[in-house]
């Protein structure tokens, strides 16, 4: 599978740009860190458009992404990139999945935090993933207000999931989004 193909795939299936900006962010932090560990950078972004393609249909955990998986099946995914994809959630146990290597740790780690990320950068002064840094991620998540659907647990445990620190994990993601930030809308706003 290629990025045009899941491109295509998400595209089909979430109309809304948010949604769609949201899945651009997680495959750019999934190429990062398929970068980081020597992995298929591809498939890992694949995975990261991938993750919420069924979201619109499916806003809930009895569905999302458990409904997802056939579609994809019989799109041709690859079963490794639909497990993957199974694992984002953390809700295993209903799902019948467990996570079995980087790539399935690793969209579990970066999907809240993403989202989290581009919610502190917005509210920055100048909208821009510039002016964020582990300091301001950190504080924000102690702010039970600010992006309140946000499973702050979420974002603890996905670095516990993955063995790193989490100030660590923050400051890579914040990274990770900074080359593709104009097409997240958090590139900055022209003073």
């Amino acid at each position: 599978m290629n990025r045009d193909e899941a491109w295509n795939i998400l595209c089909e299936y979430t109309k809304g740009e948010a949604l769609r900006k949201h899945g651009l962010a997680v495959e750019a932090a999934m190429r990062a860190y398929a970068r980081k560990y020597g992995e298929d950078e591809e498939m890992w972004g694949c995975v990261g458009l991938l993750h919420d393609f069924d979201y619109e249909m499916h806003p809930n955990a009895e569905e999302h992404p458990k409904k997802g998986a056939p579609i994809l099946r019989e799109k041709g995914v690859p079963e490794e990139i639909v497990h993957a994809v199974l694992c984002h959630a953390f809700y295993l146990d209903d799902l019948g999945v467990q996570r079995e290597n980087n790539m399935d740790r690793a969209i579990f780690a970066v999907d809240e935090l993403t989202g989290f990320v581009t919610a502190v950068a917005l509210v920055k002064p100048n909208k821009s993933i510039d002016e964020v840094d582990v300091r301001s991620v950190r504080k924000k998540m102690k702010d039970k207000g600010f992006a309140r659907a946000v499973r702050r647990e979420d974002i603890t445990d996905g670095a516990e999931v993955l063995g790193v620190d989490l100030d660590e994990h923050i400051a890579f993601v914040i990274e990770s989004l900074k080359p593709v930030a104009a097409g997240l809308g958090i590139a900055g706003t022209p003073a």
